[in-house]
């Protein structure tokens, strides 16, 4: 039973390491190849990248080293209002001041179990252990949570414990990376035929030597040489065919640049509109309420809310529409509705113009450009808002309506797909923290949980 496992203090089984930035100004210290972890990396439970890395000067400048199996934990972050971001390093990574890298005593705690224990008891620790800065941030109180009491049960039976919760966390993990590369592909179009013009250009090229403009196109499109166009289903080639005639075979300059002939650099209130629809509070729940602080960084998407306002009413969404968060716009928080809810005022609900066109919409403001505009044009420092009326100006080189259509019915399954995988990740993290403080407690044992899988 867990009443018979020793008692200890979470500090007396665990060393805490501090980390820090290199000076952001300085070059050599960036774009390296030690990934550099900070709150808008700490997504999941396994950290192996991120999207800054440092090099070997920068981890001597200003950062530090956490080993391969060190348990990364955010101790400072707008995140800890309603989660306790927590990971393994699974290589040696570099981080920032708003983490703490906790290494355990080999003896005595498996690092896989204290990460899982970190996970079991997140609702408690949130509660005992965060607190408010007062800028719109949670501060973890490492001391007292290093007094905190963890029950250690021998170390096998802690690598016992581990091993059912890794299980789930694979597939989680998996289903995570796929969502990434369907994201990914959608992004690369999105590039492909409305940045870099691909199709276009490849249509200039061959009318210039005096080849098969559409075919060539379509070759540009699709990523297939002439030979495989012609083992194409006939319906399969058709489409493709199609899309590839949607594009124009010449590129014109204008004032803002050179873009396909026939486009224009509309703006963004050119294709979508600012919902403006409200919901009564009394039809939320926590399922359906988005707010900045329930809407994940580096366009992750968005989690559970913590609580609903206490307010009669709210703006709303609908399925379809991007939501993006209005506060601090650097974060990068954005979201494609795929369900009605109500949403806090921070939290800007587009509306696209052209019926079916979410998915290009959605892609165009995912792009680094708009929210480095957004962050550009911003209005305040200690806490920046995007500007509304700069927002709905920014310009970007536009295809019809009918392209714009094209690219979102092409890209549709790849979301439809994601958001199956995301309901199942739900459903898995759900059932990984019913077991684990079961499992922490020795309330239910490892074996009981082995037997009821193998019935399955």
């Amino acid at each position: 039973m867990g009443s018979d496992w020793p008692e200890v203090a979470l500090g007396s089984v665990t060393t805490w390491l501090s980390g820090g930035t290199p000076n952001k100004a300085t070059p050599s210290f960036w774009n390296g190849n030690i990934p550099w972890i900070s709150a808008n990396s700490m997504y999941g439970t396994r950290f192996n990248d991120s999207d800054l890395r440092i090099t070997e000067s920068g981890l001597d400048a200003g950062s530090r080293l956490a080993p391969t199996n060190s348990v990364l934990l955010l101790v400072r972050g707008g995140a800890l209002h309603n989660r306790l971001p927590v990971g393994m390093a699974c290589r040696d990574l570099a981080f920032n001041q708003d983490v703490k890298a906790l290494i355990t005593d080999p003896a005595k705690l498996d690092p896989w179990f204290l990460l899982y224990w970190l996970i079991g008891n997140e609702r408690f620790l949130l509660d005992v252990v965060v607190e408010e800065t007062g800028i719109g941030a949670g501060k973890l109180d490492t001391k007292r949570m290093q007094a905190l009491p963890i029950r250690l049960p021998p170390m096998a039976l802690q690598q016992r414990i581990t091993q059912v919760a890794q299980s789930i966390d694979n597939k989680i993990d998996l289903n995570r990376r796929i969502n990434q590369t369907l994201e990914a592909m959608a992004q690369a179009i999105f590039k492909s035929w409305f940045v870099d013009f691909d199709p276009v250009k490849a249509k200039i090229a061959a009318k210039q030597e005096g080849r098969d403009v559409l075919r060539t196109a379509m070759s540009a499109i699709s990523g297939k040489s002439e030979t495989e166009l012609d083992a194409l289903p006939p319906e399969q080639y058709e489409q493709l065919a199609t899309t590839a005639a949607l594009f124009p075979d010449e590129m014109e300059e204008l004032e803002l640049g050179g873009i396909p002939k026939g486009w224009a650099f509309n703006s963004v209130g050119d294709v979508a509109k600012f919902a403006n629809e409200k919901v009564d509070v009394s039809a939320l729940n926590e399922d359906i309420y988005i707010s900045t602080e329930n809407m994940l960084e580096n366009r992750a998407g968005v989690t559970r809310a913590t609580s609903i306002p206490s307010v009669a009413a709210v703006p709303s969404f609908k399925t379809g529409q991007i939501l993006v968060s209005n506060i601090r716009p650097y974060f990068k928080k954005i979201w494609m509705a795929r369900f009605d809810g109500g949403r806090s005022p921070d939290v800007l609900a587009f509306e696209p113009e052209v019926p079916q066109s979410s998915e290009f919409l959605y892609n165009l403001m995912y792009q680094d450009a708009f929210f480095e505009f957004m962050t550009r044009t911003a209005k305040g420092a200690k806490m920046p808002r995007g500007d509304k009326d700069a927002i709905m100006g920014w310009k970007f080189p536009c295809p019809d309506e009918v392209l714009m259509t094209c690219f979102s019915e092409k890209v549709r399954p790849n979301y439809t797909y994601i958001e199956s995988l995301i309901s199942e990740n739900r459903s898995l993290i759900e059932l990984r923290d019913t077991l684990l403080p079961k499992l922490l407690s020795g309330e239910l044992s490892v074996h009981a949980v082995a037997e009821h899988a193998g019935a399955q």
